[in-house]
């Protein structure tokens, strides 16, 4: 019987609850009601716990206080997404629980979950029953009555994974869309994986990382490096794994010679995981959907990366020596021709990321102490990066405004309506005002078959989505992009305006905009190059 634990198995317990995490985040990630190559929650959930373990592994000593503050920090600033801050502030929760206490019972253990979860609703403005917010509601209040009765916690904590799987299975009853796409919710899955680690460590089989998977970081490279970003010929880092029914490993690699360098191909029982560093990660991902599903994408732009390294001292010192003015910008973009556009309207940082790869909450830190403005107004363009932004206004001294854009488009907005000679309290209400007048929409392809909103998807097909609803699915990108844009327009329609991704050709998107001009002959049509990867537009309807 275990009748209570100290620090050095509390510290055991969070690093094999991260390990597990960390070797079923691929399966987590599958789990996205939308069949979009950008499901990450078990990436931004692993990445957030990892950052934990990372400040865990500081603390020198097995104070149960040191090491949930770790625990807190450590997450708290490597929050990415809504999933990764979610779970963030549950460790919050939990390491305030136990703060001044030198064991810890199932009571003890009780009161923490049941912390975090109270904690994690506070952090939420809205929440969603039927995700992670109602596994670690349910489980917790489990735990307070399991631990009115059951002393021994390695019981404890196996009823506790096992109420926690209970609240996992209902999670579909409570959301339509995740009945529709018959999954259950990827958070609360992800938090399930942590504490069966948890339990896996009390009955004495701690749960070891087994991920072979390349790393897609980009090397580090010290600022002033006499390093050119020409000398970068590859430019995006494209690492994903391709669900095969047959032993085709050798059959990708050699494909995938074709499209770039660094390159490395795994495969073991069905299961195919590739590295590679190409300039076309849209035309690689479709290669490999002739191979099998999709289970999970990352891209990340490596010369973007190499260009912010290189000029973090130089930006440091153009701060120190700068005089503050009334307003600075952060935005978050994917893409070389987004992020310049956004440059273009003034924005003084911007946080490459997006679907694939949601910044953290140190990310969005970084971007602004890199800004001397005396309000600094922040634009997540993205729902899954929102609150990691808000996280990071919480721990910020500057006076942040975080406009709550959901998309580049309602990005662009925001920006256009802003105006410097007003106060940041009314540019706020103006900005929030623009954005509700977007309506935005984009085109991509399907990693899975699925039925979704009544259309029958098949894997490999263009999908059109539109405020937050799949509105067409075919076998082609101009076709479905024109259904889409027809869901999108109405009476008061003035423009439309299209960001043609890096695997759409300026020819391609001409001969869109054409189209476009014939059907709707009193409306503006705008294209720009966005260069976003795997979405072939990005569509804004005003």
């Amino acid at each position: 019987m275990i009748q209570n634990i100290g620090g050095k198995e509390l510290r055991a317990m969070f690093v094999s609850g991260a390990n597990n995490l960390q070797n079923h985040k691929d399966l987590v990630d599958k789990l996205n009601v939308f069949p979009v190559p950008d499901g990450d929650t078990g990436t931004n959930m692993s990445l957030t716990i990892s950052y934990a373990i990372k400040e865990l592994s500081k603390v020198e000593n097995d104070e149960i206080t040191d090491i949930g503050k770790a625990l807190s920090k450590g997450s708290l600033m490597g929050a990415r997404g809504n999933s990764g801050v979610i779970l963030s502030q549950i460790i919050r929760g939990i390491a305030k629980s136990i703060e001044g206490k030198t064991r810890l019972t199932t009571v003890d253990l009780a009161e923490a979950f049941k912390n975090g979860s109270d904690t994690a609703y506070k952090a939420v403005i809205k929440p969603i029953e039927g995700t992670i917010l109602t596994v670690v509601r349910e489980s917790a209040e489990f735990a307070v009555k399991q631990a009115r009765r059951e002393k021994d916690v390695l019981k404890f904590m196996g009823a506790v994974v096992k109420e926690a799987n209970e609240s996992l299975k209902r999670t579909p009853s409570l959301l339509k869309n995740l009945r529709d796409a018959g999954v259950v919710d990827s958070g609360g899955k992800g938090l399930v994986c942590i504490y069966e680690g948890m339990h896996a460590l009390l009955k004495g089989n701690p749960v070891l990382n087994s991920n072979t998977a390349v790393s897609t970081s980009a090397p580090t490279v010290a600022a002033g490096a006499e390093i050119s970003p020409e000398d970068i010929k590859f430019q995006y880092c494209t690492e994903f794994i391709v669900e095969s029914s047959e032993d085709n490993a050798d059959k990708v690699r050699d494909l995938m010679l074709g499209y770039g360098d660094s390159l490395a191909v795994v495969g073991d029982d069905g299961i195919i995981k590739v590295h590679v560093h190409s300039n076309n990660p849209g035309k690689v991902l479709q290669e490999a959907l002739g191979f099998g599903q999709l289970l999970t994408i990352k891209v990340e732009n490596m010369k973007m990366q190499h260009e912010n390294v290189l000029l973090d001292a130089e930006k440091e010192e153009k701060i120190e020596s700068e005089p503050e003015k009334k307003f600075g910008f952060i935005a978050t973009s994917m893409g070389e021709g987004l992020a310049n556009i956004f440059r273009d309207f003034g924005v003084d940082q911007v946080i490459e990321g997006g679907q694939t790869m949601n910044p953290s909450t140190e990310d969005f830190m970084k971007a602004i102490d890199h800004i001397n403005a005396e309000n600094i107004i922040v634009l997540p363009n993205n729902g899954n990066i929102i609150m990691a932004a808000n996280q990071a206004k919480e721990i910020s001294d500057k006076n942040i405004v975080v406009v709550p854009t959901k998309n580049v488009p309602q990005g662009f907005s925001a920006l256009v309506n802003f105006n410097a000679d007003s106060d940041i309290e009314t540019n706020e209400e103006t900005m929030l005002e623009a954005i509700k007048s977007v309506k935005s929409g984009q085109v991509t392809f399907a990693v899975r078959d699925t039925v979704l909103d009544d259309i029958e998807v098949k894997e490999g097909n263009i999908i059109g989505i539109a405020e937050g609803k799949l509105l067409d699915a075919s076998d082609d990108v101009e076709e479905t992009t024109v259904k889409l844009i027809e869901g999108l327009v109405d009476e008061d329609t003035a423009i439309i305006t299209l960001f043609y991704g890096e695997n759409v050709s300026e020819e391609q998107a001409s001969d869109l905009g054409n189209i476009l001009e014939a059907k709707y002959e009193d409306v503006d049509i705008e294209l720009y190059y966005g260069g976003q990867p795997l979405y072939y537009y990005l569509i804004s309807v005003e």
